[in-house]
C-alpha cells in the first residue's frame, strides 16, 4: 500500500498546478461552456421563446380579424359567453338622446362651448375594464334605483382638471392639461361631483321614453379596487362619450353590467322606439273618430235563464215559456257581453221601446289603465 508520500507525488504527476492556480481549471470550464452556447443553432434547442404572433396564432386570437370572420381557438371560447351590443339596437337610440341631452346641460353648467359625442359602444368584461382603467381618474358607483341594480361612470383626469379650470375662470389656452398624479382636492372632488349628477339626471331623460329609472349617485372612488360592483368575467356594455371644450376635453366612460339592464332587455330589443316615440297624434284622431262612427248591436234583453238541452230538444209550436219577470221590471241593455245600463220597456206607437233608467255602466278597462298595465310591463 501506497504511503502518504507516495500520493503526493501521484497527485503532483497528474497535474502540478492544482494548487497555484485552481482559478484557471474554472476559467478553462467557462470558456469551453461559452464556446458551446455560441456554436449551436437556435433550430436545434427545445427551449426556443415563441414570439407575439405565433402566441397568438396558436391561442386563435388574430388582430386583423374582423367582426364577419369566425372565431376559433381560445378566443371563440371566451367569447361565448359574451353578448353583442347590436342585439340591443334600442340602447344606442338611448344614448344618442344622451349625447344631444348631455350638450345642453353641460353647456348650461359650464357657460361654455362644450361638445359631446359618443365614440363607441362595446361588450367588455368588467374585470377586464377594471385593469384598463388608466390612472388617476374618478369612478362613480351609481345605482338605478327602478332596477335594484349598480352601474359606473368613469371620468378621466383629462376632463377632469379641463372642467375645474373652466368652472374656476381659468385661461381659455389649448393643449393639454398637465395631469398631476397627486390625489384630487376637496373642491376637485365636489366639482367633478356636480358634473357627474348632471350627466346622471340626463342619463334619466335618455331612458324615459323606454322606461322611468332614476340613477342615484351611491360613491366616488379613485381605486378601481372600491369600485367593484360586479364578478370580474360577468359581461357589460361600455360606452364611451368624448367632451369637448374648445382645445380641452376628456372621456367619460358609463359601464352597465348586463344584469344591470336585464329588466328592460325586452325593450332593447326592440328595432324602433315603439308606441311612445312613434305616437302620432294625427293619425289617433282619425283612429277616434272612425272609432266612435262605428256601428255597433244593441240588445235589450229581458230575461235569462238555464234550460236542459233535453227540454230545449223537445220544444214545439204553441208550447208557452214562463218568464220569471213583471212588466214593470228592467230590462238589460247589452252590446256584445258587455252590460252597458237597465232600462224599461213601453211602446211609441206600433213599436217597442226601452226608457234607459241609470247612466251607463263604468267601462272595466280604460285607456288609463292600458297605458297603467304598458308602465307596470316596462317596469319588470
Amino acid at each position: 500500500m501506497a504511503g502518504p508520500q507516495d500520493q503526493d507525488k501521484l497527485a503532483e504527476s497528474w497535474n502540478p498546478n492544482v494548487g497555484a492556480d485552481g482559478d484557471g481549471i474554472s476559467a478553462d470550464w467557462a470558456a469551453m461552456l461559452e464556446s458551446d452556447g455560441a456554436g449551436a443553432s437556435p433550430s436545434d434547442g427545445t427551449d426556443r421563446v415563441l414570439n407575439q404572433d405565433e402566441i397568438d396564432s396558436l391561442l386563435g386570437f388574430d388582430a386583423n380579424t374582423t367582426s364577419n370572420v369566425e372565431l376559433t381557438g381560445v378566443q371563440a371560447l371566451i367569447n361565448s359567453a359574451l353578448v353583442s351590443y347590436e342585439r340591443l339596437p334600442m340602447l344606442e337610440i338611448v344614448f344618442d338622446r344622451l349625447v344631444r341631452l348631455a350638450t345642453t346641460s353641460l353647456r348650461n353648467f359650464t357657460s361654455d362651448n362644450v361638445e359631446v359625442s359618443m365614440e363607441s359602444i362595446s361588450s367588455v368584461r368588467f374585470g377586464d375594464y377594471l385593469n384598463s382603467i388608466p390612472l388617476p381618474a374618478i369612478l362613480s358607483v351609481i345605482k338605478a334605483e327602478e332596477w335594484d341594480n349598480f352601474g359606473l361612470l368613469t371620468v378621466d383626469s383629462n376632463l377632469i382638471y379641463s372642467m375645474i379650470d373652466v368652472l374656476l375662470g381659468g385661461r381659455r389656452v389649448g393643449g393639454q392639461i398637465r395631469v398631476e398624479g397627486r390625489p384630487y382636492t376637496t373642491i376637485e372632488m365636489a366639482l367633478a361631483r356636480r358634473m357627474i349628477e348632471v350627466i346622471l339626471e340626463d342619463t334619466h331623460k335618455a331612458f324615459a321614453p323606454v322606461t322611468e329609472v332614476n340613477f342615484r349617485l351611491e360613491r366616488l372612488e379613485t381605486n378601481p379596487r372600491f369600485a367593484a360592483i360586479s364578478r370580474p368575467a360577468n359581461a357589460a356594455i361600455l360606452i364611451e362619450l368624448r367632451i369637448e371644450m374648445d382645445d380641452r376635453g376628456g372621456k367619460i366612460e358609463i359601464l352597465l353590467p348586463y344584469a344591470t339592464i336585464e329588466p328592460i332587455r325586452e325593450q332593447l330589443l326592440q328595432m324602433y322606439m315603439g308606441e311612445k316615440f312613434g305616437r302620432d297624434p294625427i293619425w289617433e284622431g282619425h283612429l277616434a273618430t272612425e272609432v266612435y262612427a262605428a256601428d255597433v248591436t244593441l240588445d235589450a234583453v229581458l230575461h235569462e235563464f238555464d234550460l236542459p238541452l233535453s227540454r230545449a230538444l223537445a220544444l214545439a209550436p204553441g208550447e208557452t215559456i214562463m218568464f220569471d219577470r213583471t212588466p214593470h221590471d228592467p230590462v238589460t241593455l247589452r252590446c256584445g257581453d258587455v252590460e252597458l245600463t237597465e232600462a224599461l220597456m213601453g211602446h211609441i206607437g206600433n213599436h217597442v221601446s226601452v226608457r234607459v233608467t241609470r247612466p251607463l255602466n263604468p267601462p272595466k278597462v280604460t285607456m288609463a289603465a292600458f297605458e297603467a298595465l304598458d308602465k307596470s310591463e316596462e317596469g319588470r
